[in-house]
């Protein structure tokens, strides 16, 4: 056990790994270090029981691997970092920088309260293989479209992956008691509380967490799939794709980490891509903090959409995976019940949601983030607006996904369909991806479709060509 001497706080986020973690590393360098999440009301309460539940197992797999040296506690960051530098006698904080809306306003927040009382906030590194704001166009503007931003972004490269950090940790029993004894001394009326929130109840089975989980679920990628990956990682029925987003999201594994085991086959080039994409996103984002929740494109805001009981109805239907359609209704049950739905189902029913039922896009994306265990806010929010029409894309709103066809064209044999619809299991593939092309129609405990996709899709494109007669 290590006395306080003046420790370093390492503020874990999305950083949950003691592998190249070069903020982690740098609080090492500077003598013993605290190691502490804090739980912030303002992220917790909107993540979902999902990936609450995820977040809580990753804290423990990363307390487990530090021999239980972390120090959890419950409350807004800034006067929470303050009251533990406090607690433990450290004047210095360390964290890996954010680079979301939320995130950047909440470090400017935490820096300016540890200034004022002579603390620091050192910020180190990113989440990102390439921190956003690096790729940029010959003229200095940021990308808007993902190719050229691809090819810059790999020309750009990133840090070869540092060694497990070693620290010599400050036991957190030490710090624990002063602050229980202190109460809400140094916070703001939500108080400080110490230790992890209780796990949600859930009805889901979670994969693995932690950095050990992550390698495991990457190596099998690599041994299992990455050759077939760019076929594959679009068939819902195959379990083709490499299932490292919740990894990811929380930093348990770096994505630089992964591209450093990257060689230059189809499939592993296929999977670099994807990991662009991500980065790609978290740029948007980053430039544009708005396009979280508002169209990225401004003159697409005014597109209309539909709204009052008729909608809430289509909607309900739409969550609750009875729309008719299965390759909607799969993914929605997928969503559910797993707290993922696989990337090409996502982009068929956002469509759906966007084109046949017409409601707006930040609303299903805002169900989305209830329920995903993956839940990033780049991804999913621009993903959205990638289908809608209305973010960054060439070609943007005449995209508008059949789910008969999409679901015919990855899903041939109906293996998806019949593991997610037991009531529609027993039709053969020539008609179960439309029930109600049977002779005998839809199995009674199936509904018909909720609206006809040919008519909507004319609908939609209509909405498209009124909206832009008014941008003469």
């Amino acid at each position: 056990m290590l006395p306080l001497t003046d420790p370093s706080i390492f503020w874990f986020r999305r950083d949950l790994r003691l592998s190249d973690n070069q903020a982690l590393a740098k609080a090492a360098a500077a003598g013993p270090v605290l190691g502490l999440f804090v739980i912030d009301p303002a992220l917790w309460g909107p993540a979902g029981a999902n990936r609450q539940a995820f977040l809580v197992r990753s804290i423990r797999a990363l307390a487990d691997s530090m021999d239980g040296q972390l120090l959890v506690v419950q409350g807004s960051p800034a006067p929470s970092l303050v009251a533990v530098c406090e607690a433990a006698g450290s004047g210095k904080v360390f964290a890996t920088e954010d680079f979301g809306p939320y995130g950047r306003r909440r470090d400017r927040q935490a820096g300016e309260a540890l200034g004022a009382v002579d603390k620091t906030l050192s910020l180190v590194d990113s989440p990102y293989a390439v921190k956003p704001g690096s790729v940029v166009t010959g003229g200095g503007t940021s990308y808007k479209v993902f190719t050229p931003f691809f090819r810059s972004w790999k020309s750009h490269g990133w840090d070869s992956p540092g060694e497990q950090v070693a620290a010599d940790w400050v036991d957190p029993n030490l710090v624990a008691p002063d602050l229980v004894d202190r109460g809400s001394v140094g916070c703001d009326a939500a108080g400080l509380n110490v230790g992890m929130p209780p796990e949600p109840e859930l009805s889901i089975e979670l994969p693995a967490a932690g950095e050990a989980a992550a390698w495991d679920c990457f190596e099998t990628f690599l041994a299992d799939r990455v050759a077939g990956y760019g076929a594959a990682r679009d068939l819902p029925a195959v379990e083709g794709t490499s299932r490292l987003s919740p990894y990811l999201k929380w930093g348990a594994v770096h994505p630089r980490q992964l591209l450093d085991r990257l060689g230059s086959s189809p499939g592993e080039e296929t999977f670099r891509s994807e990991i662009a994409w991500r980065e790609f996103y978290a740029e948007v984002l980053f430039q544009r903090p708005d396009s979280a929740r508002h169209a990225y494109v401004a003159k697409m805001a005014d597109m209309a959409t539909d709204e009052g009981p008729g909608a809430d109805e289509l909607f309900a239907a739409w969550a609750e995976g009875r729309t008719g359609y299965p390759i909607v209704d799969a993914g929605m049950r997928q969503l559910v019940t797993e707290g993922w739905m696989h990337n090409r189902v996502r982009m068929i029913v956002a469509s759906f949601f966007v084109k046949d039922l017409h409601l707006d896009w930040t609303r299903g994306a805002r169900f989305f983030m209830r329920h995903l265990v993956d839940g990033d806010l780049g991804s999913n929010s621009h993903g959205w607006q990638w289908v809608a029409g209305t973010g960054t894309d060439a070609s943007p709103y005449f995209r508008i996904f059949n789910p008969i066809t999409q679901s015919k064209k990855f899903d041939p044999e109906g293996e998806y369909l019949r593991r997610w619809l037991p009531e529609i299991a027993h039709l053969p593939n020539r008609s179960i991806h439309s029930p109600w092309t049977e002779k005998t129609g839809a199995p009674a405990a199936y509904p018909p479709p909720i609206v006809d996709h040919g008519q909507e899709r004319q609908e939609s494109l209509d909405r498209y060509a009124q909206l832009k007669q008014t941008w003469a």
